[in-house]
């Protein structure tokens, strides 16, 4: 089992809102915090991770208040711990703090005709603005190991060329079935951008990205994810993946942040909360097929892990 694959189905990656913004120099826009963003564009998601494609023009874009980095064609900037962000013409540290918010929130629909901002004379940029929803609860590995941005160089080039487009057709003329496939394709935009920042990362690097690369942790990962529901114990995954117990503790915990089999623990869980979300399997059940022995023992540990039990989970997630 692909580990990054397995992770991005457990956490329910959806694509939540796009539209398009045609900007004229001078400009300057900011998005707020994804957590105030949450409740208006994706109720029913518990992190929001933003994203900004520039389609045309050039632009400059960053978390708000820090450093900006120059975008040209093609280029995707992304926010994965849902900070403010700014984009503006010129290099800046201020922004408009009105101007996208504003317009999210008067909007009812989930392709708004295209925002326009600036008030000059000089060029003109356009972008696509979106959002993609996750799980974060019980457990997201992926997240917690992404920084707070992500600058993709041409990323919407190539296979990926027709997202904006398309963006740009749905936000005047929705189609049948435009809802999925936009989705899929910021998914597939997504984890395009993850695969080429693990290609980035350097041998000193920390977090569980780096470690599906290591020589030690990478094979642990692999074999728990490829049986969770299995009995294992530390001296098994060790004489599995050919190394001692020690090395393996010491170097999982290094780069990964907590030991194995606390990982296999928090890993099950996020697998019964996917499961307890899109099906109807009883939670005895559930429990079983990510490895408790007794019903009661996994909705202790769920309840432990999330604050609720696996049926009112359930309710929640599929009532919502």
């Amino acid at each position: 089992m692909d580990p990054l694959s397995d992770v991005l189905r457990a956490v329910r990656l959806t694509g939540a809102y796009f539209y398009m913004v045609e900007a004229t120099h001078p400009w300057s826009a900011l998005t707020v915090e994804a957590t105030k963003l949450v409740p208006r564009i994706h109720p029913a998601a518990e992190h929001l991770i933003s994203y900004h494609i520039l389609t045309s023009g050039s632009c400059w874009g960053g978390v708000a208040g820090e450093q900006q980095v120059r975008m040209q064609p093609g280029d995707a900037i992304l926010f994965p711990q849902g900070d403010a962000n700014h984009l503006s013409s010129v290099p800046s540290r201020a922004a408009d703090a009105a101007t996208l918010a504003a317009t999210l929130a008067a909007t009812p629909r989930r392709y708004p005709n295209t925002v326009k901002i600036g008030k000059g004379s000089g060029a003109k940029s356009t972008f696509v603005c979106g959002f993609l929803g996750c799980d974060l609860r019980p457990f997201n590995p992926l997240l917690s190991a992404l920084p707070r941005q992500i600058l993709a160089r041409g990323v919407a080039g190539d296979w990926l060329a027709e997202f904006p487009r398309h963006v740009v057709a749905e936000s005047s003329d929705p189609r049948p079935g435009s809802d999925t496939m936009l989705t899929r394709m910021a998914e597939l935009m997504f984890v395009e951008v993850v695969r080429r920042h693990v290609a980035s990362l350097s041998p000193r690097e920390t977090g569980w990205l780096a470690g599906l690369r290591d020589a030690v942790v990478g094979p642990a990962l692999r074999a728990l994810h490829e049986r969770p529901e299995h009995a294992w114990t530390l001296p098994e995954l060790a004489r599995k993946i050919g190394t001692s117990r020690t090395v393996l503790i010491e170097r999982f915990s290094e780069l990964v942040g907590i030991p194995p089999m606390q990982y296999l623990t928090q890993w099950r869980l996020q697998l019964a909360a996917d499961q307890l979300a899109r099906g109807s399997a009883k939670v005895a059940s559930i429990g079983a097929r990510v490895g408790y022995d007794s019903e009661a023992a996994f909705s202790r540990a769920f309840k432990r892990a999330t604050g609720q039990s696996p049926s009112a989970w359930r309710s929640v997630r599929q009532g919502a």
